[in-house]
C-alpha cells in the first residue's frame, strides 16, 4: 500500500481498481514532486504458480518502449536528422518521397504498420513474427499512405527502424545502450529488453479473457525490440518518474527534449512526437502514452505543471488508460465529465466512407446521448452536443457544408464523409491479388453470405464473414492479430469497369490503408 494515508477519494480509487478493471493482476503507482503517494500491487504475476503481484515484479511495458527508443536516440544522436540516410537505407524499394528518422519519431511517416501488413500476407493469429519476418515486410515497402509530415497514423516498426539503426551506428545491441545510458542514469535496476517473448524471467504472465468468461494466458509469438521490447518492474517504472522530476530544470534533460512541441509539415500542432502523447488531462498539459500486447495493458502520464505521475501496470486487457484517468483525477481533486442534458439523436447517423483514407467510417447509436463512431483502431463513443456535433478527445462530428465532417487533429484529418448507399452486392466474391505486397484476397459466396480471407508469403488467414457497409463497401473483421487487439476491420472498397463488372478493390485498415488488389478470375 502507502507510507502515509491517502486523502479519500484517492484511497477510494485505489480500492475499486481490482474489481472496476478486474483480471489477475496489477500494480499502480501515483508520485508528486518525485515523492511516492502510492505504491499498490494486488493479485497474480502468475495465477496458475501462485505468484503474487508485486512492486517488483517484471512487466512488459508493450509501446511505453517508444519513449525510451526515441530517448535514445537523442542521447546519442542529438539532431536525429543525421540519420535520415540510414532510414533510406532500410527502404530500398520505397517509390515514394523517404521519411526522415524524425518522422519515424513522431509516426509522421506515412509507413504502413508491420504488424497489420502481416494480416495481409495470411499470418496465423498465433504465428511467429521475428527478425526475418519483419525485415522482409520493411523492405519490400513500395509505397506509402501519406506524405512524410502530412500526417499522423500508429506505426510499429518506425521505432523499431531506429532501435536497428542505433545498433548499427553505435555497434552496440539495443539492450546495452538502454542499460548504460537510459536504465542506469534513471535508477531502473531491473528493466531489460524483453525480446522473448513467452512469460517474464521471475514467472509474470500476461493473460487474455474476462471475469465472466475465465482467463488464459495469452500466447505471444513477437520478437520485440525498439516498439514493445522493454520489460520493467512497477518500481523501476517510479524510479523513471523520479528522474523526470528530479531533472525538470536541466534543459537539456532527456525528458524535456522527448517532451517539446512537435508540428507536422504545414505547421499544425501534432499531438505525438518522440515516442510520447502530448494531451490535456482536466485543463492540464500532459505527456504520456500506453502499452498494449496480448495480455499486458499498461499506461502513464505526467502532469509537469503539477509535478504529479500516474502509472499503471494490468496483466491482462483490462482498460489502463481508463484506469489512469481514474486516478489522476483524484489525485488533481477533479471529477470526470457528466452527461448534459439528453440530447435528440442526430439525423445524420448511417455509413460512410472517409475518401482519403478509404476507410469505413460507421456511425449508430450505443445509448442516448452518444454516438458510436467505428473508424480507427477501435469503436468510439462521442457525446453529442446541443449545437448538433458529436466529439471526444480525439475525434468531432459535425454536420456541415456539404454533409457530415470529421475532424483528427491529432491525425492532421479534416474531412468530409460521403455516404454509403445501397445493399451489399454478391457479386464482388471473387479472387484478387496486390502487385505491391504480392498477396491474395479471396471473397467466396457461401449460402448466399460473404466470406473472405487474406494469403501471402506468411500463410493462409482464416474465412470470416463480411459485413456490408455499402453496394460496393464491406468490411473484413480482424477478431484476432499479432498486437494485442486488431488493427481495425479492413475496408473493401469495390470498384466496377465500364461495364458494372467489378475489376478491382481498395483494401486498408487505420494502420496499413490505400492498397490496390486487382481481380485475378
Amino acid at each position: 500500500m502507502t507510507a502515509n494515508p491517502l486523502p479519500a477519494r484517492l484511497d477510494q480509487v485505489l480500492q475499486s481498481l481490482p474489481r472496476a478493471y478486474a483480471g489477475p493482476g496489477g500494480a499502480v503507482a501515483v508520485l508528486r514532486a518525485g515523492e511516492v503517494i502510492v505504491r499498490h500491487s494486488w493479485g497474480w504475476a502468475n495465477a496458475e504458480r501462485r505468484i503474487p503481484f508485486t512492486p517488483s515484479s517484471l512487466f512488459r511495458i508493450c509501446s511505453i518502449s517508444k519513449q525510451f527508443t526515441c530517448g535514445l536516440l537523442l542521447d546519442a544522436f542529438p539532431d536525429p536528422d543525421v540519420l535520415d540516410a540510414d532510414v533510406r537505407a532500410r527502404l530500398p524499394l520505397l517509390e515514394d518521397a523517404v521519411p526522415g528518422a524524425r518522422h519515424l519519431c513522431h509516426n509522421q511517416s506515412g509507413l504502413r504498420d508491420y504488424w497489420a501488413v502481416a494480416m495481409l500476407h495470411g499470418s496465423p493469429v498465433e504465428a511467429p513474427f521475428g527478425d526475418r519476418e519483419g525485415s522482409r515486410i520493411i523492405r519490400a515497402t513500395r509505397s506509402l499512405q501519406f506524405g512524410p509530415g502530412t500526417r499522423y497514423s500508429y506505426c510499429n516498426q518506425n521505432f523499431r527502424i531506429l532501435s536497428d539503426i542505433l545498433e548499427e551506428r553505435t555497434g552496440r545491441s539495443y539492450a546495452e545502450l538502454l542499460r548504460e545510458r537510459i536504465f542506469a542514469p534513471a535508477g531502473m535496476e531491473t528493466a531489460f529488453v524483453a525480446a522473448d517473448t513467452r512469460a517474464m524471467p521471475d514467472g509474470t504472465d500476461g493473460y487474455e479473457g474476462t471475469q465472466a468468461g475465465g482467463f488464459r494466458a495469452a500466447e505471444n509469438r513477437i520478437r520485440w525490440t525498439g516498439d514493445a521490447g522493454i520489460g520493467a518492474s512497477l518500481d523501476d517504472m517510479i524510479a523513471w518518474e523520479r528522474h523526470i522530476d528530479a531533472t525538470r530544470d536541466d534543459p537539456d534533460a532527456l525528458y524535456r527534449r522527448l517532451s517539446v512541441p512537435v508540428q507536422f509539415s504545414d505547421g499544425a500542432a501534432a499531438a505525438y512526437g518522440f515516442g510520447l502523447a502530448r494531451s490535456t488531462e482536466f485543463g492540464r498539459a500532459a505527456t504520456g502514452h500506453g502499452g498494449a500486447l496480448r495480455g499486458w495493458r499498461s499506461h502513464r502520464f505526467h502532469v509537469a505543471s503539477e509535478r504529479l505521475s500516474v502509472v499503471v501496470l494490468f496483466n491482462h486487457l483490462g482498460d489502463a488508460a481508463a484506469a489512469a484517468v481514474d486516478l489522476l483525477a483524484a489525485a488533481l481533486g477533479e471529477e470526470r465529465p457528466q452527461p448534459g442534458a439528453p440530447v435528440p439523436a442526430p439525423d445524420w447517423v448511417g455509413d460512410y466512407l472517409e475518401p482519403e483514407t478509404g476507410l469505413a467510417a460507421r456511425i449508430d447509436l450505443p445509448r442516448q446521448g452518444q454516438v458510436r463512431l467505428r473508424f480507427g483502431h477501435s469503436a468510439e463513443r462521442l457525446d453529442l452536443q446541443a449545437d448538433g456535433t458529436a466529439g471526444a478527445a480525439r475525434t468531432r462530428l459535425r454536420p456541415g457544408d456539404g454533409g457530415l465532417w470529421m475532424d483528427r487533429p491529432g491525425e492532421n484529418l479534416r474531412t468530409r464523409l460521403v455516404p454509403c448507399g445501397g445493399s451489399g452486392r454478391l457479386d464482388v466474391a471473387g479472387r484478387y491479388a496486390c502487385a505491391e505486397l504480392g498477396t491474395g484476397l479471396t471473397v467466396v459466396e457461401a449460402g448466399g453470405t460473404l466470406y473472405g480471407a487474406f494469403s501471402g508469403t506468411l500463410g493462409d488467414g482464416r474465412m470470416e464473414l463480411l459485413d456490408p457497409v455499402g453496394a460496393d463497401v464491406w468490411t473484413l473483421p480482424c477478431p484476432r492479430a499479432l498486437d494485442h487487439t486488431p488493427p481495425g476491420d479492413w475496408t473493401l472498397a469495390f470498384r466496377r469497369d465500364a461495364a458494372g463488372r467489378v475489376d478491382g478493390v481498395t483494401v486498408g485498415c487505420w494502420l496499413a490503408r490505400g492498397l490496390d488488389y486487382a481481380r485475378v478470375d
